[in-house]
């Protein structure tokens, strides 16, 4: 992944990247909103986990709309963490990993999901990946409040 480049609107400076990556994988669920093929939103809930790399990675049935929109068009945000003033923003590109790198992300979903396993014999089950180019955290817990944004 290329280099963190963090700037903090207001605030005492940036969070350090170990800080946010230990935020997101305190969190269990995350809203992602997409597109529909007619340009409507569409947002839906899911069990999430994060990598090393800061991408989302969650589950879904290829009969679903969540999944279908995002093969039609793989930009799509996240919301993450709405509660104790904390959150993330979060703007990237969803992509189904194949072969190894799908390995590689299950045994990352299966860390935070461990009944991620008991699924994997549904039909149409998919494992899809968010790859940021852009997050927001903010905390508004502190004075003065820390927001900051990360272009990656």
């Amino acid at each position: 992944m290329s280099k963190v480049e963090t700037g903090s609107s207001r605030g005492p400076g940036p969070i350090d990247r170990g800080a946010l990556l230990e935020f997101l994988r305190r969190q269990r669920f995350g809203v992602v909103s997409s597109a529909a093929a007619d340009g409507n939103p569409q947002s839906a809930l899911v069990g999430i986990a994060t990598s090393d790399d800061l991408e989302i990675v969650f589950d879904t049935l290829v009969t679903t709309r969540k999944h279908a929109n995002l093969s039609a068009r793989p930009n799509c945000s996240f919301v993450i963490g709405w509660s104790g003033e904390q959150t993330v923003q979060l703007e990237g590109s969803a992509t189904l990993p194949t072969g190894a790198e799908l390995e590689r992300y299950r045994e990352i979903y299966f860390g935070a999901w461990p009944d991620g396993r008991d699924r994997l014999s549904w039909p149409g089950l998919v494992h899809v990946v968010v790859r940021p180019r852009w997050i927001r955290y903010s905390d508004f817990d502190p004075d003065p409040p820390l927001i900051v944004e990360i272009r990656l």
